[in-house]
């Protein structure tokens, strides 16, 4: 998987690029490479810095899994939630550097990061799920909970809206939005801001914020993904 994850340690920051040539889809492998990168980075490096391809963050979890059938489905979608916990828990600091669109799992490793700087343009950013006909898993419900402003929590859940970065930067999606050929700078900027924080003491600051949304999510997991798959009707 190192061909679509890939790792540098540059000046302190572990910079993971995310590039498989297409809609950056999280399979089971990407997943699982995202979160070897994690694992590196809490030993090697003061912060992670994520960074989409062109005109794309990711568009969510890998249909071809999505369509492999039920327990594929559940599996797929255990990994990401993980996934996504993991980086709401840890210690150090996760920055996203979103080039471009970034849609219902690729929305949720937005939502999941300290800080999230975006392109400026016309990309389409949000939880789409409800829109296709898909479940929207609790994990996802309550992660958006945590990140979103309470007048958009509705319309990005329920009412499945996407946004444009200028309307995700509002709606609590994003911190930044910055000129496309600005953006890995300012994102390397805000990775180095938050490295130069005590770990310990940033670690404890965001268990804190949020321990006990990562803790509910944990103790319901098992009855969200087996209900994951059933009629939405």
């Amino acid at each position: 998987m190192s061909e679509i994850v890939k790792t540098t340690l540059e000046d302190g920051i572990a910079v993971v690029r995310l590039d498989d040539g297409k809609v950056n889809a999280l399979s089971p492998a990407v997943v699982a490479a995202l979160g070897a990168a994690l694992d590196r980075a809490e030993q090697e490096a003061g912060a992670l810095l994520l960074v989409g391809r062109e005109g794309v963050l990711s568009a969510g979890f890998d249909l071809a899994t999505m369509r492999a059938g039920p327990e594929a489905v559940r599996a797929l979608v255990a990994a990401g939630a993980e996934l996504f916990l993991r980086f709401l828990d840890s210690p150090l600091p996760v920055v996203v550097a979103c080039p471009g669109h970034a849609l219902a799992a690729g929305a949720l490793l937005l939502l999941c990061a300290d800080q999230r700087v975006a392109a400026a343009g016309d990309a389409r950013i949000g939880l789409n799920e409800v829109a296709i006909g898909m479940r929207l898993p609790i994990f996802a419900v309550e992660i958006a909970r945590l990140r979103l402003s309470a007048r958009h929590f509705p319309r990005a859940t329920a009412q499945a809206e996407i946004f444009a970065p200028a309307a995700a930067l509002e709606a609590g999606y994003l911190d930044r939005v910055v000129p496309a050929p600005a953006l890995e700078a300012a994102a390397r900027a805000e990775a180095a801001r938050l490295a130069a924080l005590p770990r310990g003491a940033f670690g404890h600051a965001k268990r804190r914020a949020f321990g006990a949304t990562v803790a509910a999510i944990r103790e319901s997991l098992r009855d969200d993904l087996a209900g994951l798959t059933g009629p939405t009707a």
